[in-house]
């Protein structure tokens, strides 16, 4: 049961990622994600079968180290953003950022309901490190994360273009990019990253 639950969570969080990215780039100036109805908690516009079902169920299943997973990306202009070049980190951010805002909020439900509701406690305990799991591994500068966007946006001119011909070849490579991403963050980053995300769980959790 706890195992579906936490399935669950993972889509839904990822979802609220996309979601969220499709938001600030219309606040921004861009109406490609409302006009293309991605602005929507809906989960059937955004549901990437092998992403967003197969993957998240098979790695929560097997009891993997690893939380990870995808909805189909909202799409978005960056030419018609504000602020062009800080307009795209915001876009990128704040899928993270609503992962992290919800780990926040979920992690004050565990506490509050710690002595009165174990069972619910502990429900909203898993939402904070499956949110705070996937707000932080998105800020991972390794393309085609999120992080990446933000380092092109602070990086000099050469350099950001350099990087985006990097990130560009390997979102071309679909599927097969974003698994390279995964085994370098699983044999190189893993172990440091799941020690921080443990931590910060528990200093949200109290645990």
């Amino acid at each position: 049961m706890e195992a579906v639950f936490l399935t669950l969570v993972l889509i839904i969080s990822v979802i609220a990622h996309e979601v969220a990215h499709g938001y600030a780039a219309s606040v921004l100036g861009d109406p490609t994600a409302r006009l293309a109805g991605r602005l929507t908690l809906n989960p059937l516009p955004h549901i990437d079968p092998i992403g967003s079902i197969i993957i998240p169920a098979l790695l929560v299943f097997a009891n993997a180290s690893v939380l990870f997973g995808w909805a189909k990306p909202v799409p978005y202009n960056p030419h018609n953003l504000k602020h062009h070049r800080w307009g795209e980190a915001i876009v990128a951010v704040a899928g993270s950022g609503v992962n992290l805002l919800l780990a926040v909020l979920f992690a004050l439900v565990a506490r509050l309901t710690a002595d009165i509701a174990p069972a619910a406690s502990e429900l909203a305990a898993l939402i904070v490190f499956v949110n705070l799991f996937l707000g932080l591994l998105n800020l991972i500068p390794l393309p085609p994360l999120d992080g990446y966007t933000v380092l092109r946006s602070i990086v000099p001119f050469s350099v950001a273009r350099a990087l985006q011909d990097l990130e560009m070849r390997v979102r071309a490579l679909g599927a097969i990019g974003l698994f390279v991403t995964l085994l370098i963050f699983i044999f190189v980053l893993a172990s440091p990253f799941y020690a921080f995300v443990s931590w910060l769980f528990g200093l949200l959790v109290g645990a």
